[in-house]
Formats: C-alpha cells, structure tokens, sequence
C-alpha cells in the first residue's frame, strides 16, 4: 500500500517536512560511503533551516501537554489497558522533559560551530562544497566510515527531542481518523466538509498495483483529489478510469 499524507494547514506542513528530513539523515547516516554521509549531513543543515521558527518549541510542549491530559482523561475506561496508557503518557512526560531542556534557539550548539556553518553556507551553492571549496570537509569524508557516523550523530542529537515530539504527535495524528473507501469516478473525487472539528490532514491510501497518484486541492468546505499518472515522458496527464482509494481524515 502507498499512503500520501496532505496537510491542510502551515503547522502540520512544518512537522511532516521535518519528519522526512530527519528520517533522511538516519537513512544516509547509516550508510558507509562519503555520499551517504555528505547527504545525512546536507539534510541536518536543512533541519536547521527548518526549524529557524521561535514558535516551534512552544507548540509542540502545548500539545504535548494537552495530549497527556487526554490520555489522562482516559483512565479508568474499561476499553483502554491501563499499561499502555501508562506506556504512552510516560513517553509524553518524557519527551516533554526533553524538550524544555532544550535551552536557547533549536539546533543552536550547531549554529555556533563555525566549521559546519561554512560547509553549511558553501552546500547551498551548485556544487559548492567540492575538495578546493572545503578542504577540511574533503578530509573528513575521507576518514573511516565509524568515525563520520560518530559525528553526524553528535550533530544530530541536539535535535533528536524535537524528533521525538513530532513522531509523538504524528503518531496520534494519523491515527485519530477512521478509514473509508471510496471510489474515484473517471479519476475524480469531490467531498465536502463539514463538523466543529476541521481536519488538519487527510490521507489517501492506494494499492501497491494502482499506476496513479493522488493531487490533492482542499480547503475546510471541501477536498477534491484528481488522480494522474505518467507518461512515457513522465509528465502527469489525468488518470480516466475509476480508482478505489482509502480516506482517512485527521484531527488532534
């Protein structure tokens, strides 16, 4: 099954985003040659860039806070085991606690290392960071694989608590709607919205076998999802047959 996530709001867009890159630097770090690391690396620094929001902090404690009130609340429901939720609300405390130790801007041990912060500022140009650009940076990837690993998860770790927050919240988010599968006539899909509740995120659901893609346009009277495919020159052109899709629509 292939799911595509499509957030209806900046916040939610912000927390999706760095999941990716975070998921992208454990994924390249985990490499053993020069180029898995030296993307590992570009996609720290584009954390970094991310993350550059005084805000971001404060509203994942808050929700944080507020999903452990709820879990709180559900005690002494017959249908909830009483470990797991002890599990879920002790992970929240958690990386609560972890997050307001967190002093100062995001990622700021990292922004007051001088030698990443050039490496930084020559990767953004086309090619920037070659042997005559960075000499140093040359050197470093040329060391045992162990040894750039080691440093990649030093550089990482300042901002594994704010991983840890947005996997938490992502996790309660995906899972707060119900699934219902529709059916796209001729590739089309319109529903309107409704409820006190808007949806933050939608999620469309395919078949490994379904040789199209979603695009999706929303706003909170209404969803509508266009299925396209590629063309032999890998355009995308509308997908006219009809496509059976799961939907589920999320909220915190």
């Amino acid at each position: 099954m292939i799911t595509y996530d499509y957030p209806f709001n900046e916040r939610v867009r912000v927390l999706l985003r760095l999941e990716d890159l975070f998921i992208k630097v454990q994924h390249h770090a985990a490499g053993a040659d020069e180029f898995s690391h030296h993307c590992a690396l570009l996609s720290i620094f584009q954390i970094l860039d991310l993350v550059d929001r005084s805000d971001l902090k404060t509203d994942l404690m808050h929700e944080l806070d507020r999903q452990r009130m709820v879990m709180e609340g559900l005690r002494g429901n017959p249908v909830i085991a009483e470990e797991v939720l002890n599990e879920v609300v002790g992970e929240i405390e958690k990386t609560s606690a972890s997050l307001r130790g967190m002093t100062g801007r995001i990622g700021q041990p990292l922004r007051e290392n001088d030698w990443l912060m050039g490496i930084k500022q020559r990767a953004v140009m086309p090619g920037g960071a070659c042997e005559f650009d960075v000499p140093s940076y040359h050197y470093w990837l040329a060391q045992p694989a162990e040894l750039r690993r080691e440093g990649i998860e030093g550089w990482l770790a300042p901002l594994l608590p704010l991983y840890d927050a947005l996997r938490i919240i992502l996790h309660i988010l995906r899972g707060s709607g119900s699934k219902t599968r529709y059916v796209a006539q001729q590739g089309a899909f319109q529903q309107m919205l409704g409820g006190a509740k808007p949806a933050q995120m939608l999620r469309v659901t395919l078949s490994d076998e379904a040789t199209c893609f979603p695009e999706v346009s929303a706003n909170k009277y209404a969803i509508n999802i266009r299925f396209n495919c590629l063309d032999g020159a890998q355009k995308p052109r509308p997908f006219d047959a009809d496509v059976s899709f799961d939907l589920i629509l999320c909220n915190l």
